[in-house]
């Protein structure tokens, strides 16, 4: 797909009276927080964010990704995608607002909403506590964000 195609419709992911505020909020917590803590900050939401919006009931991996991008697609945020690896669960967050929303550059801390999220849906569908969400290889445009679960 044509790149001047693509950079549009991701702009299109936050609404433009929202994108200029969300920039300015996103530097100044990262210059009064810095990047470790703002990090941290952005997984807690995430984990605040998944104990709001709880998943229905899932038995198998196709259920996890529906449920996943049930909440994702219904807030405008994208969908998930699960695959099972032999020695992780990979987790792919497709068309994130979060760089049209922060910036590109932001991504560093911003995709930690993600993080928790995904951490603390795990958790309630009983993902025991040695077992942990990270970051994993993610395009630098934030259109797909991968995280790990694994020890």
């Amino acid at each position: 797909m044509n790149e001047s195609i693509v950079e549009y419709l991701s702009e299109q992911q936050c609404a433009l009276q929202w994108r200029s505020f969300l920039a300015t909020l996103g530097q100044t917590l990262l210059e009064r927080l810095g990047p470790v803590e703002l990090r941290a900050l952005m997984q807690c939401v995430g984990e605040r964010f998944a104990r709001e919006h709880p998943l229905r009931g899932c038995d198998t991996l196709d259920d996890l990704e529906l449920a996943l991008s049930e909440v994702w697609v219904g807030l405008n945020w994208g969908w998930a995608t699960v695959e099972e690896t032999e020695d992780c669960l990979v987790i792919r967050h497709q068309c994130a607002p979060l760089a049209a929303a922060f910036g590109a550059p932001a991504l560093a801390w911003s995709a930690a909403f993600l993080q928790g999220a995904y951490q603390a849906w795990l958790g309630q569908l009983g993902a025991g506590s040695e077992l942990a969400v990270h970051p994993g290889a993610s395009d630098p445009q934030g259109l797909s964000l991968e995280f790990q679960l694994r020890r």
